[in-house]
């Protein structure tokens, strides 16, 4: 039996009101994204992009249409059933990092593990090192936040969201705040990690890092003006030691 898509949107609208404006942020989108994709989705300010990220992410409801997520349907869920899904199913990676300070990597990446209630994990401290061993940062366990770069704290960020086994991440301008150097290391980490089996949507402005995707949708007025697969994706430089995915 195939697996079910990870992300299935149908009809989804989302509309925002003030007083007697309306504003359609999403106008009927439809979307499937099947195990394994690695998606990068584009479009200007105000295209819909930020918008759809919310509603896959569970922070917020469409108004109208459909939200399947690896199989359950996240509509009508209540706010206890989508913290749940929040923190079993997605893996969040944004701009700004959202380490807490006065924490180590180890503290930081073993937080979501104190608030998955699955039982499904055992040794809180043995998960989080293989995930920062995972994204390059075995060295760096106990370093906080201002011991490191920017696209180490990233790092820590995208091992945070791996530490739950999540059925996708949702990646949302995890480049934004990094230099050229790092930002082509972040494309390229997510590329091994989709090539190790992570279902990955990526939000970009950047056109050079969206070619790291295997797949680009681009939004524009609230819908998908266009949807295709990347023909020539970037090649990825792997390091000469890589023990890393």
């Amino acid at each position: 039996m195939a697996a079910p898509n990870v992300i299935e949107v149908k009809k989804l609208s989302r509309i925002f009101r003030n007083g007697d404006i309306e504003v359609h942020a999403l106008k009927d989108v439809d979307l499937v994204i099947g195990p394994g994709e690695f998606v990068a989705i584009m479009g200007a300010s105000g295209s819909g992009k930020s918008t759809l990220l919310s509603i896959l992410g569970c922070l917020d409801k469409p108004t109208t249409g459909e939200y399947f997520l690896d199989g359950v349907h996240v509509t009508g869920l209540d706010k206890n059933e989508l913290a749940d899904v929040r923190n079993q199913k997605i893996g969040f990676i944004f701009q700004s990092y959202n380490l807490l300070p006065r924490t180590t990597a180890l503290e930081n990446v073993g937080l979501p593990l104190v608030y998955n209630r699955s039982s499904l994990f055992g040794n809180p401290r043995e998960i989080a090192t293989k995930a920062l061993q995972q994204v390059g940062l075995g060295d760096r366990l106990h370093h906080k936040p201002n011991q490191m770069s920017g696209g180490q704290q990233q790092r820590v960020a995208i091992a945070r969201a791996l530490v739950n086994d999540p059925a996708i991440i949702l990646a949302d301008e995890a480049t934004g705040n990094l230099d050229s150097k790092a930002s082509i290391e972040i494309a390229e980490l997510f590329v091994r990690l989709n090539d190790a089996g992570k279902t990955i949507i990526m939000i970009t402005h950047e056109p050079d890092i969206a070619q790291y995707a295997k797949r680009i949708v681009t939004f524009r007025d609230g819908i998908i003006a266009a949807d295709q697969t990347v023909a020539q994706r970037t090649p990825v430089h792997l390091p000469t030691s890589n023990k890393t995915i």
